[in-house]
């Protein structure tokens, strides 16, 4: 069988074009659109290697036309390192499939002028267009920047798309409200909730994901049992901490993201609670340390790297309407989830034991074996 037939137009890229041709990318688009100062043995090889691979030169001159010579960046801030970090790969490998440059800068402050110097050094620089993951997604000082560049913006988890903006995102409120009723068809009544980032859309749309479900099986909500968090580990521990505390406690907690809830373990074991014979807890996204915590977390799997994937995806389609004189347009991409069952979560335990006092560590048999 020859290497053509194994191979479909759509699976080969200009990278294995360059590679079978012992050139560059670049020297491949250059072959493509027709441009001068290439060797005739060179466009011989790379006009060999197409034929080989059985390419298609004009997807290949699309996908340059808004790739190869396109610088795009990516501003970041960083209030979740497992998120963060399945971002970052999503775009790297996107935009290096499209051939791309991509230039990456973190700004961490939350303050508005820092913001916006960030964005100005930004657009200072070659970047024709820039994605915003949360949650710098969501800061004025940013956007107004950005759009004072008259730069393209795709923004990731916000809740409502800007007019004529580009944005990915789930559906937080609807991800939320089917984990709830989750646990809800588990059999628990008394659930606590650990609320991200205050300030964060993602936040205040799996709060009223949760409130709906609740309100949806007749459950009133008690506030008692809703903790603030900020998407840290940290923040996690105090909020677990408090929820645990209360009397009677509750059966199962929801954690807006999975570093909050592997948090929640940590304190349910140092309580001498076994998860989930005493208590459930869940989280949010199915990150690394959905995982990595014993046990492993039952939690509503974002598709972060197909996000990232998607959010290059829309910034190339903006930046070729715009170099076709097309006037910019509003897109939005709502991804879907889904419910990722572990072994955090079963139902409530109708002889759950009482939490430890403050300052005191019941120590199990399994809490000892690696609690």
């Amino acid at each position: 069988m020859s290497r053509a037939s194994r191979r479909s137009r759509g699976s080969v890229t200009i990278e294995d074009v360059a590679k079978a041709a012992g050139v560059s990318a670049m020297t491949v688009s250059r072959v493509i659109n027709g441009e001068k100062h290439v060797r005739d043995t060179t466009k011989a090889r790379v006009r060999e290697a197409i034929e080989q691979l059985n390419f298609s030169p004009n997807s290949a001159a699309r996908s340059l036309a808004a790739g190869e010579a396109t610088h795009i960046g990516l501003l970041y801030a960083n209030p979740s390192a497992a998120y963060l970090s399945q971002f970052l790969v999503g775009t790297l490998e996107a935009a290096r499939r499209a051939g791309c440059h991509l230039m990456i800068e973190g700004c961490e402050s939350e303050s508005a002028e820092e913001q916006a110097e960030a964005a100005r050094h930004f657009a200072a620089t070659a970047v024709e267009g820039v994605i915003l993951p949360p949650p710098l997604s969501e800061s004025q000082a940013i956007l107004a920047e950005l759009a004072t560049a008259d730069i393209p913006v795709v923004t990731v988890a916000m809740g409502r798309p800007r007019p004529n903006a580009l944005n990915v995102r789930i559906d937080d409120a609807a991800a939320a409200q089917e984990m709830t009723q989750y646990l809800i068809d588990l059999g628990h009544r008394r659930i606590g909730f650990i609320v991200g980032h205050p300030t964060h859309i993602a936040s205040i749309e799996r709060l009223r994901g949760f409130r709906a479900a609740l309100d949806k099986n007749g459950i009133a909500p008690d506030e008692g049992l809703i903790e603030q968090g900020y998407f840290t580990y940290r923040s996690g521990l105090v909020a677990a901490q408090r929820l645990l505390a209360r009397a009677p406690r509750p059966t199962a907690i929801f954690a807006s993201n999975d570093d909050m809830a592997a948090a929640a373990i940590s304190v349910a074991h140092r309580a001498g609670l076994d998860v989930p014979k005493d208590v459930s807890i869940v989280g949010f996204d199915d990150t690394a340390p959905a995982t990595t915590v014993w046990p492993e977390l039952t939690t509503v799997k974002q598709p972060i790297a197909a996000m990232a994937d998607e959010a290059v995806e829309l910034l190339l389609a903006e930046l070729r309407a715009r170099r076709a004189g097309r006037a910019a347009g509003q897109a939005e991409s709502v991804l879907d989830h889904s419910l990722v069952v572990r072994e955090s979560s079963a139902t409530p335990n109708a002889e759950a034991k009482p939490a430890a006092r403050p300052g005191e560590r019941r120590r199990d048999r399994r809490a000892s074996a690696g609690a």
